[in-house]
């Protein structure tokens, strides 16, 4: 069975660098939730259909493809078609990241999930990896980042696990409130002790 790293954080913390850097440098394999969300309601999948059949066609654009914006929408204003939409994709995507990390190579595997505390799948993985970033960071990342205004990012911060909840679950965390450069001297140490974890774990 492989050896898994769960890799989590909040809103413009760094997962998706901290990840690269993994792969870049130590060519660890990567499944990524964000991925696995967009392929499991691919043109064709049961998924699209699904949603599909609940919402009708105004939830495809032009080229047969899931509208986003659209159902963002949609289920925004309405708590129960949330749930609904979570019910159908969630162990979806919980299947497809399983099988995923079952065809990995790497010594161990780096599953990247966003909302993995708020959404308890820490049993996927043997460790917890959290990238760590002051929430001042975060905000002006995010509003850097997406053009978006101070109060969506907080309402973003508000929905998800607090920093202190995060890191009261995590087994190693990363710390990024600096500029990149500071975290490739991490990561190193990181790889080094998950190697002898994955080893012993054979």
């Amino acid at each position: 069975m492989t050896f898994v790293i769960g890799l989590t954080g909040g809103i413009a913390s760094g997962k998706t660098t901290v990840a690269n850097l993994f792969n870049e440098h130590f060519d660890i394999d990567i499944v990524d939730a964000d991925v696995v969300a967009r392929e499991v309601v691919e043109v064709g999948t049961p998924g699209l259909a699904a949603i599909v059949d609940k919402f009708g066609e105004q939830i495809l654009d032009k080229r047969g493809t899931l509208n986003r914006g659209v159902l963002r929408e949609i289920i925004f204003s309405d708590p129960e078609l949330k749930l609904w939409l979570n019910g159908l994709l969630h162990p979806m995507i919980r299947q497809a990241m399983i099988e995923q990390l079952t065809q990995t190579r790497s010594p161990y595997a780096l599953l990247v999930v966003p909302l993995m505390v708020e959404n308890d799948l820490q049993s996927l993985v043997n460790r917890l990896l959290v990238v760590d970033v002051e929430k001042e960071t975060q905000i002006k990342r995010t509003i850097d980042r997406d053009d978006v205004s101070r109060s969506q990012v907080e309402s973003i911060l508000n929905s998800q696990a607090s920093r202190q909840d995060r890191l009261a679950c995590a087994d190693d965390v990363i710390k990024n409130n600096t500029e990149n450069e500071k975290l490739l001297p991490q990561i190193t140490e990181l790889h080094k002790k998950y190697l002898a974890m994955s080893s012993e774990n054979l």
